[in-house]
């Protein structure tokens, strides 16, 4: 069925439309920027912030052309005196209650407010009166607030709400004295937030940050009694590009690890090495349950903002998850044992970085349960943007150096350690495994196309020995509820469930770098990031976990076997219920 268009005109262009589309939309389709500041498209489209608007002929006013919609015959002026000196004014007052401190902003030269103001040719503020106040809240292990920096747009509201159904933040108070903040302005310590960073991803300014850690890591690379080493999660090699003007995308592994060894790490590791040893024990646990009749649906456990939600939200689903730590934590256990041991060095000089597209990671670094290696199993966990910025101070350009290899042991991986970092990712690496493990034969396909792309929530089977399989994907917290809601209520039946608490999955991590609102709509970045993933995994000489011959190393050497009694304790982990109301406790 044919989409039925209208004609209307902006600035003096005759432009066709789809009826139903707004004149914002209608206006980029037609390369006529419009600029927004609470816009983020199909997630905050509120009109808010009064930046888009436009002259509409015959209307009384100017109007918000993000959520106005075409109409036939409609005659739109985009850039009129009244239009920039309304939009100059807006920014104006917004600057006004900011804290303009651009210079010292972790996101100064990437900052939407910054950019509209150089754009509109800001260069003095007329409005002097009172500024907000507001505490910094740092209480988080993996989120900072600055309500100071907040413009209001609520663009974090959206995401929280709408992309991770969590809903821990929100508009409080009225007027000249609201505050985006969870319920009576707590700290998000304090609340049952996820510390999944969506909220940094879309927020247009500085007013949400990572916990930056640099300077322990600066500080622990001087000590000469330190042994550093650093492991890079699967998505950090299709993203740390971007940061340094590449193409979004750009796989730049053998880059990255030039750059991290010329910062002074002892040893650079790869956190796909673990990856694959995840898969070993998920997918033999996954084994474990159908034969012996365990808790089913299997539900992953590689990502903390997902077990964090469950403690919260759905506890009685606890005993569903896989009780496999994440590959960081798997990774901390063994450098701080298998490796400390393998190399003769002192478990206790052995310093674990990570560098990880995620700011929930952070959190899961601190649980208590994770020190089964005697010590704190991670030490310090960086985004992909701290490390980039660690990259950055040092005057290490990511561009001019050359490929090099991961050290090893723990640097060996395979394909489908590698495409952990995209949504599908776990669930297709574990198939590949469990498949040849149970059936004996070879994968003829190693493409599990069905789990794969950002459609919200994926289904599929797989025959294993003449039974069938189903399993499910979902990424985003809000496709996790409506699984769990799912399976609750016996309307649908899974053996094995992926779930990723970013969309995107890890490509789409709280802690990756920022994609503005404008680059969102040209193009989805997630997508990109997954399909470059997915290269990878297939220029990787060995695609499958089980081939891995570090991983077989350390089973002959030092685990004995998958789920085996030292697997048990240094490879898997328990959970906790939360409450909602986490202060009340």
């Amino acid at each position: 069925m044919a989409m039925e268009m209208v004609e209307l005109t902006i600035d003096g262009q005759k432009i066709k439309a789809p009826k139903g589309s707004t004149v914002l939309e209608a206006a980029r389709s037609a390369g006529i920027k419009i600029p927004t500041l609470c816009h983020l498209k199909d997630i905050n489209e509120i009109g808010a912030c009064r930046v888009c608007v436009v002259e509409v002929q015959g209307a009384r006013s100017l109007q918000a052309s993000c959520v106005l919609p075409v109409s036939e015959g409609m005659v739109i002026r985009t850039n009129s005196p009244a239009v920039r000196e309304s939009r100059k004014t807006t920014v104006e007052l917004l600057l006004s209650d900011h804290k303009r401190e651009c210079l010292t902003c972790v996101r100064n030269t990437n900052c939407e407010l910054q950019n509209l103001a150089e754009e509109l040719g800001i260069r003095d503020i007329p409005y002097e009166g009172e500024k907000s106040k507001h505490p910094i809240d740092d209480f988080s292990p993996s989120i900072v607030r600055d309500a100071e920096k907040c413009i209001l747009c609520r663009r974090c509201v959206s995401a929280c709400s709408k992309l991770q159904g969590v809903a821990v933040i929100s508009p409080n108070e009225r007027g000249f004295e609201t505050v985006i903040a969870p319920a009576f302005n707590q700290s998000l310590n304090d609340v049952a937030c996820t510390m999944c960073g969506q909220c940094i991803n879309v927020c247009p300014v500085g007013a949400l940050k990572e916990k930056e850690e640099i300077d322990k890591v600066w500080e622990a690379l001087a000590d000469p009694e330190k042994h550093v080493v650093v492991q890079t999660a699967p998505a950090i090699r299709v993203s740390l590009g971007e940061e340094f003007g590449l193409e979004m995308g750009s796989p730049v592994m053998g880059k990255m690890v030039a750059a991290l060894r010329r910062l002074g790490f002892d040893k650079v590791f790869d956190t796909d090495f673990t990856a694959d040893l995840t898969i070993m024990e998920e997918g033999h646990e996954l084994l474990e349950r159908l034969e012996k009749g365990g808790k089913l649906p299997l539900l992953t456990s590689c990502s903390p903002g997902w077990v964090k939600f469950c403690e919260h939200y759905y506890p009685e689903f606890l005993e569903n998850i896989s009780t496999c730590k994440s590959p960081q934590q798997m990774f901390g256990a063994l450098a701080k044992t298998y490796y400390a041991e393998k190399a003769g060095i002192d478990p206790s000089k052995v310093f674990v970085v990570s560098i990880m597209p995620c700011t929930a990671k952070k959190y899961e670094a601190q649980r208590p349960e994770m020190r089964d290696s005697g010590y704190q199993d991670v030490d310090v966990v960086l985004t992909t943007r701290e490390a980039a910025r660690m990259l950055k101070e040092a005057g290490i350009d990511l561009k001019t150096l050359p490929e090099e290899e991961f050290d090893e042991p723990l640097g060996i991986s395979t394909g489908a350690g590698a495409i952990f970092g995209a949504t599908g990712g776990v669930m297709e690496a574990a198939l590949r495994t469990v498949y040849e493990v149970v059936t004996g034969k070879e994968l003829e396909n190693l493409d599990f196309v069905e789990v794969r792309g950002v459609e919200g929530i994926k289904e599929s089977e797989v025959e294993l020995n003449g039974k069938k399989i189903k399993v499910a994907v979902a990424h985003g917290l809000a496709n996790a509820r409506k699984v769990l809601d799912m399976i609750k209520n016996g309307e649908a039946e899974y053996h094995f469930v992926e779930i990723m608490c970013c969309p995107g999955g890890c490509v789409g991590g709280g802690g990756q770098p920022i994609v503005t609102a404008q680059e969102r709509w040209e193009r989805d970045y997630r997508e990109v990031r997954g399909k470059a993933i997915y290269e990878v995994d297939k220029n990787m000489p060995l695609r499958k976990s089980h081939e891995n011959p570090a991983v077989k190393a350390l089973y002959e050497e030092f685990l004995g076997k998958p789920l085996g009694e030292k697997s048990h304790h240094l490879l898997h982990t328990h959970y906790t219920p939360r409450s909602k109301y986490p202060k009340h406790n």
